[in-house]
């Protein structure tokens, strides 16, 4: 679905801007040479997060239930390969991250650069649990992570709920055919709790169930989709519509806007056929192949800010645009520094050796820099 890699490509390059914007000390420099822009990426830019969470939850309902029915026969094992698939590149991103910020530390003050990590703040770090147990994070955007996994293992928890009910007992065609829609039902429902209840605690935010909303549109969109008549198609977009402008009624939240729209975008574009883009113009080519190391670059950008503005900072009194052209190497090197983190480690096959290796590389990155 080339279309869905654009719009990963354009929502990740926004968030590398928020971040450029918000560490370091070129975003103050280079200000009064686009404020209007900068302003906004610093104060809007992270909005851009719920493109991908929308884009998750519809990839999800793709791969483990397509037709409603979870298509999973050992869903521990599934759960165990989404880990070792989300960490391999994550481990690798922190040991470089864990590593620059030390080297960089003598040169930048603030809480812009992460503290020399503890043996506890790397463990929660690798068991994607540093929110839960109340740590600092190690490099910036990493909650995403830890949520997009929590996310996963709910999704499929729900999808999962009809079989584990059903375990042992003999089962009718007719009620086969209703329990089609219970794992459907619970994903509106949570969603809907989610949008209405969850998303207005700030206390749940380091938890599924706050993002859960965004999340559970685009799961309802992928499977809206699949309607064979025009009508159920509409109805359903309707009520979905409906449903995302009842919860801003009840509290504005642009974050939710965002989601809603993105979620009937996509509904539209899938049911247009284009999310395929058949013959797509090459002008789309290189955001489609950004896209795909999206979340590599999330990952990878923030340590090379950090080395990039610790330079910049070594050259004393300098015009706005030096750090202007500063934040634009910074972009460049972060989408070249995730090309090579894309090819050797994301796109290799997750295996446990892998993420054993990977993960105490981190350990032993965080003692070597300990004071």
């Amino acid at each position: 679905m080339p279309l869905l890699d654009i719009a990963k490509g354009i929502a990740c390059a926004v968030i590398v801007g928020h971040h450029l914007t918000r560490y370091g000390a070129m975003p103050a420099g280079a200000f009064p040479l686009a404020p209007a822009f900068l302003g906004w990426l610093a104060d809007d830019g992270r909005l851009a997060v719920q493109v991908f969470l929308v884009i998750a939850g519809f990839l999800a309902a793709a791969s483990l239930a397509p037709d409603g029915v979870l298509r999973v026969d050992r869903p521990m094992a599934r759960i165990l390969q989404r880990y070792g698939r989300l960490v391999m590149p994550y481990l690798a991103a922190l040991t470089v991250c864990v590593l620059v910020a030390a080297l960089v530390r003598p040169w930048m003050s603030g809480d812009d650069v992460p503290a020399s990590p503890s043996i506890g703040q790397l463990l929660a770090h690798g068991l994607l649990m540093q929110d839960l147990l109340d740590y600092d994070a190690l490099s910036t955007g990493v909650w995403y992570v830890a949520i997009d996994f929590q996310l996963f293992v709910l999704a499929l928890t729900l999808m999962g709920m009809p079989a584990v009910l059903r375990r042992g007992r003999a089962t009718s065609l007719a009620a086969a055919s209703r329990e089609h829609w219970i794992p459907v039902a619970l994903v509106l429902a949570v969603a809907i709790a989610s949008l209405v209840v969850f998303n207005r605690n700030a206390d749940l935010d380091d938890t599924a169930f706050y993002f859960f909303g965004a999340y559970g549109l685009g799961m309802l969109v992928f499977w809206i989709g699949r309607a064979t008549r025009d009508s159920t198609w509409q109805s359903a977009i309707a009520l979905l519509a409906l449903t995302g402008a009842g919860a801003l009624a009840i509290d504005w939240r642009s974050r939710i806007a965002i989601a809603l729209v993105s979620a009937l975008l996509i509904a539209v574009a899938q049911r247009q056929d284009w999310l395929a883009l058949a013959g797509r113009p090459n002008a789309a080519m290189p955001l489609q192949r950004l896209g795909r190391i999206s979340y590599s670059l999330f990952l990878i950008h923030f340590p090379v800010l950090l080395a990039t503005n610790a330079m910049v900072a070594q050259l004393g009194p300098h015009a706005a645009w030096i750090d202007a052209l500063g934040m634009a190497v910074t972009f460049c090197l972060s989408v070249a520094a995730a090309l090579v983190l894309y090819r050797w480690v994301e796109v290799r096959p997750a295996s446990w050796r892998s993420v054993a290796g990977l993960f105490a590389a981190l350990l032993v990155s965080g003692m070597l820099v300990a004071p």
